[in-house]
């Protein structure tokens, strides 16, 4: 007998449903408490999720095969970092081409 594929749809349904009760969970733990705007977020989301399976109706917003949209996900990270405490910052190799180049230390700037 053959096994049959997993089926993608429902693998990105629970991931999302699971992500987003651990980011709830983690903010009830840790003691921050989450923006009005932020719980109701995460709960019309999971709503959506479960009655639809996919949290937004416009394709050209995310891929076929996701629960959330791009900038749905990135919402969710960004209340996962705040839940965990993490501050947000301007490091990383993303910012990196942004700033101005320093003087040499001789005093002489590089062609």
């Amino acid at each position: 007998m053959k096994a049959r594929p997993p089926d993608r749809k429902a693998q990105a349904r629970r991931a999302v449903l699971n992500a987003l009760k651990r980011a709830r969970r983690t903010a009830t733990r840790a003691g921050v408490e989450l923006s009005d705007w932020e719980g109701e977020f995460l709960g019309s989301v999971e709503d959506r999720i479960q009655k639809f399976g996919r949290a937004f109706a416009d394709p050209e917003k995310g891929a076929p095969g996701q629960a959330l949209s791009m900038l749905q996900a990135a919402k969710l990270k960004e209340i996962a970092a705040k839940a965990k405490g993490e501050k947000k910052s301007l490091k990383g190799p993303r910012y990196k081409r942004w700033r101005r180049p320093r003087p040499a230390p001789d005093g002489e700037t590089e062609p």
